[in-house]
């Protein structure tokens, strides 16, 4: 099939018409051209590994591993003749029981997928395993040679039991078997022992977790002398809880000794390597921590004999050494001279008990003439004697109150009446009568003052009379003699008021 590119430049010449029979069959047109962009490229790349490549299966040997502050592994995977590029996102790391490390010959399930930004295609994985190695185990070698490196192994480090302990702390599972059997032993061999339980689950996911929750609970109560954390047999992932590091450092904080009691005679844990003691089962562990009754008191008896033994031997040894003292020549006579010194001191002491009798009789007698001088001065009879004043003073005070009671009441009725006496309106209720100006602006004390035909108001004892003055008269006579009689009336009164 030909092409543009295989005509000529130069524009052919024009051929003859050909006939019907003679024409040639029309030209074909040439394939457009399709024209991709290297996003496009690389998304089409994309769409192709990974619709082929959704799940597969690769190993290799693992180089540049290293997790990011992002908490992705970026790794690259390699064998003798290529190698590839992976990463392992956070949310599927966070369930390696092992750590990937350079040299780790592993395997990887994942997915084939493209970088667009440098396009590059590389594994992203979703599960890894060692080749030829279980991740556990491995994981449990790792830790074991990290702590080791720590010292966390050491004996010089770990604490010896106490010998009778009064408390002792159980974490385990409060529904296995292992509890049963720990509180049994414990209840037989030593019932007076205290068990403080802190419960918590001993496999699955967050057990570990729950197990160092648990040794802080029961390291902060007072008085729990040692520590018992396990649970009963099983595989190695059932047991896996006691392989973390975080559970392991909780027993080596824990301030008191710990026992570890994992799973049977012929499982090892981390827990074990790391606790003050191991015991094979929960139940050694409990037999481990008390003894049993009669063999404490079996030891304690066996320490009474040695001790009375070392007694008896020693006092006659000093018996020995004292009877040849006493056989020297220089000891002669002494037991008679003991028996003059004894009665010596028997006559000293019975004159200084005599003396102390009689020091005792003298400083007596003059106790009490103390006490009974001091009871002269003694505060109590003083404020009798000044409570018994204030009472007589109490009464004085009270009769002089109401006798001046009784005179400002008689003065205050004395003037009252006085007051009474001199009121206006007794002079009214005598018939007399007050006489105002029309406005009553002022009293009408002169009948000069007033012309025929003013309005004048009147007030009387009771009411006000308003009234037109017709005529007026001045009768001064009239005027004294009512002046007169009311300045007798004031004097009178004044003096039945002073003779009250």
């Amino acid at each position: 099939m030909s092409t543009l590119f295989d005509l000529p430049f130069e524009e052919p010449e024009p051929s003859p018409e050909p006939t019907p029979e003679a024409r040639p069959p029309a030209p074909v047109s040439a394939p457009v051209r399709q024209v991709l962009t290297v996003s496009e490229l690389t998304a089409n790349l994309r769409e192709v590994l990974e619709a082929t490549f959704s799940e597969i299966w690769v190993e290799g040997e693992l180089s540049n591993a290293k997790v990011w502050t992002t908490g992705h592994l970026y790794f690259t995977l390699k064998d003798g003749g290529s190698q590839i590029k992976g990463v392992m996102f956070r949310s599927a790391l966070r369930y390696l029981k092992f750590k990937p490390a350079d040299g780790l010959h592993v395997v990887v399930r994942g997915r084939i997928g493209v970088y667009d930004p440098k396009g590059e295609y590389q594994l992203v994985g979703e599960h890894m395993e060692p080749h030829g190695y279980g991740s556990l185990q491995l994981a449990f070698e790792q830790l074991k040679k990290k702590l080791a490196a720590e010292g966390l192994f050491e004996q010089s480090r770990k604490r010896p039991l106490p010998a009778l302990p009064r408390r002792v702390g159980i974490v385990t599972s409060i529904d296995g078997a292992a509890l049963r059997d720990i509180v049994r032993v414990l209840r037989r061999r030593y019932p007076n022992a205290h068990l403080v339980i802190a419960p918590s689950r001993v496999q699955g996911e967050d057990a570990a977790g729950e197990i160092v929750r648990a040794l802080r609970q029961v390291a902060r109560i007072e008085g729990v002398d040692v520590v018992i954390v396990g649970r009963g047999g099983g595989s190695l992932e059932d047991l896996w809880a006691f392989n973390e590091e975080k559970v392991a450092r909780a027993i080596v904080a824990s301030p008191v000794p710990v026992i570890s009691a994992v799973g049977h005679e012929t499982d090892f844990t981390i827990a074990d390597f790391v606790a003050d003691l191991r015991a094979a089962t929960p139940s050694a562990a409990a037999e481990l921590v008390v003894r049993r009754k009669d063999e404490f008191f079996g030891f304690i008896d066996r320490l009474g004999g040695r001790l009375d033994a070392s007694m008896r031997g020693r006092l006659r040894r000093m018996e020995s050494q004292l009877n040849a003292w006493l056989a020297r020549p220089g000891y002669a006579g002494q037991r008679g001279r003991l028996a003059m010194r004894g009665r010596h001191t028997a006559e000293l002491a019975s004159a200084l008990r005599q003396a102390m009798n009689t020091t005792l009789s003298r400083r007596s007698r003059r106790h009490d003439g103390l006490n009974r001088a001091l009871a002269q001065f003694d505060p109590r009879h003083r404020l009798a004697a000044v409570r018994t004043r204030l009472v007589s003073r109490e009464g004085l005070l009270a009769k002089a109150m109401t006798r001046r009671v009784h005179l400002a009441d008689s003065r205050m009725k004395s003037m009252a009446a006085r007051l009474h006496g001199l009121s206006p309106l007794v002079v009214l209720a005598r018939g007399y009568a007050v006489a105002w100006q029309g406005d009553r602006t002022r009293i009408l004390r002169d009948a000069a003052t007033v012309n025929a035909g003013d309005d004048i108001l009147v007030v009387l004892e009771r009411g006000e009379l308003r009234a037109t003055v017709t005529a007026t008269s001045a009768d001064h006579a009239s005027t004294e003699v009512t002046s007169r009689d009311i300045a007798e009336t004031r004097q009178s009164t004044e003096r039945k008021d002073a003779t009250e």
